[in-house]
């Protein structure tokens, strides 16, 4: 096994495609997105297609890389949460074949 480092950023739809492009830029080799359908967070609970106009729907964006790389990223994505909604977290994780990351 090997270590790497796990990224997780919730935020909004909008700033997917920017948040996409500094990952990339970063050196990040992939990342997912998957749609982020209910939460609870500063006291409020929301809903996905409930509560929320669809330009304020929020997406999951994971990517795993060498810590440089996402070291890189983070300086950027700090950034792009000063102006958009988004929680980000990095967690240490292990993964069988590094040549993907």
């Amino acid at each position: 096994m090997h270590a790497m480092k796990r990224l997780e950023l919730i935020i909004e739809r909008m700033a997917m495609k920017r948040a996409g492009r500094i990952l990339e830029s970063a050196g990040v080799k992939g990342y997912t997105v998957v749609p982020a359908l209910a939460g609870f967070g500063q006291g409020t609970y929301w809903q996905r297609d409930r509560d929320m106009s669809a330009s304020q729907d929020m997406v999951v964006m994971i990517a795993i890389s060498r810590e440089a790389v996402m070291q890189a990223a983070l300086d950027e994505l700090q950034k792009l949460l000063g102006a958009h909604i988004g929680v980000l977290s990095v967690s240490d994780v292990n993964v069988l074949r590094p040549d993907r990351f």
